[in-house]
């Protein structure tokens, strides 16, 4: 054993067989996935788990097994909630690392959002830092890559304030244009046209609320989901609004769609101004936004980086090598 590694035993308690079945997965595919990741060496026996490894990587280890074994008591554990699980204890490291099963779900349960499917956790201080500015400000800007949880998180933020009637409706917003074609070269009818651009959206409101409650809260139109130039005209009282690919907005249609928001709504814009898609020398309205609004009262602004990728692990570092070395292409 390398010399600068360390050992670190872990006692789960209380024994529970089914629960460290949950927490191992099949074959110990879930042990070897934290392996691999961390690159360090896990031992098991009963409820006894040594974690061998450098000293941070170790720590990192016996914090996500604990945390994972507290969630074992709740859910049945794949691979994309312990990578989840994963990300988010390396996500912390800069600061010092809760050691211990109580600290950790304490520190999950702080920062989730209830949906009538799911449970939506924030995943690091980033991700934290934008609920509570969803909470308390008027208008908020989530700015990074993709895999952030910008829209997921606004979306889950959205249901949670419908549910606690804190707004009577939700309103769901993108701008129509990506990867450089147009709606006039799309077949079918407008509605046709536009659903592709719009499915993110309905894809994260079925994960929360569910297929069929979400097309009954359309038909009543307390959810709305909708393309940018349906907005022009409006006035958006008690709504909370999400305008999600905002970097694809021109500097018009972004002042359009702030001057929107009516009395008891609230905003959120998201966007990656990595991924611009507009025509060759129109500005962005979420890069002319962030220079005019940063400082302005009641508006919060939070970015994004690639450490707070919550998907795939191989995603986040095809982004970070987009971002060392460029994409070959001008904003």
């Amino acid at each position: 054993m390398n010399v600068a590694h360390v050992a670190r035993d872990i006692v789960l308690e209380p024994v529970d067989n089914g629960r460290l079945a949950n927490l191992c997965g099949q074959f110990d595919e879930h042990l070897r996935q934290i392996e691999s990741r961390l690159d360090v060496e896990i031992a098991s026996r009963g409820n006894y788990f040594r974690v061998i490894g450098n000293p941070g990587a170790a720590k990192i280890g016996t914090d996500v097994i604990f945390s994972l074994f507290n969630i074992t008591d709740k859910e049945r554990l794949d691979p994309q909630r312990v990578h989840v699980c994963l990300e988010e204890s390396i996500m912390n490291q800069s600061g010092p690392l809760k050691l211990g099963g109580v600290s950790s779900i304490k520190n999950e349960e702080e920062f989730s959002i209830q949906t009538p499917k799911k449970l939506v956790r924030a995943r690091g201080p980033n991700q934290r830092s934008y609920l509570e500015n969803i909470q308390n400000s008027d208008l908020t800007f989530g700015i990074g890559l993709a895999g952030t949880g910008k829209t997921y998180l606004a979306v889950a933020s959205a249901i949670d304030a419908l549910e606690k009637e804190q707004v009577s409706h939700i309103v769901l917003v993108r701008p129509a244009v990506e990867a450089g074609e147009r709606l006039g070269f799309l077949p079918g009818d407008m509605s046709q046209k536009v659903d592709p651009y719009l499915r993110p959206m309905y894809d994260a409101l079925f994960d929360m609320v569910g297929a069929n409650q979400v097309s009954r809260l359309i038909e009543k139109n307390v959810i709305e989901v909708a393309p940018l130039a349906f907005m022009r005209g409006r006035s958006l009282n008690d709504a909370f609004v999400i305008l999600d690919e905002a970097q694809n907005t021109s500097v018009a249609q972004m002042k359009m769609f702030l001057t929107r928001i009516g009395f008891g709504s609230r905003a959120v814009v998201t966007g990656d101004i990595t991924q611009i898609d507009l025509p060759a020398g129109q500005m962005s309205g979420l890069k002319n936004a962030i220079h005019i609004l940063t400082g302005v009262k009641g508006i919060a602004f939070n970015y994004f980086t690639p450490i707070d990728v919550v998907r795939h692990q191989l995603v986040k570092r095809i982004v970070e090598a987009y971002q060392t070395n460029g994409d070959g292409e001008g904003d």
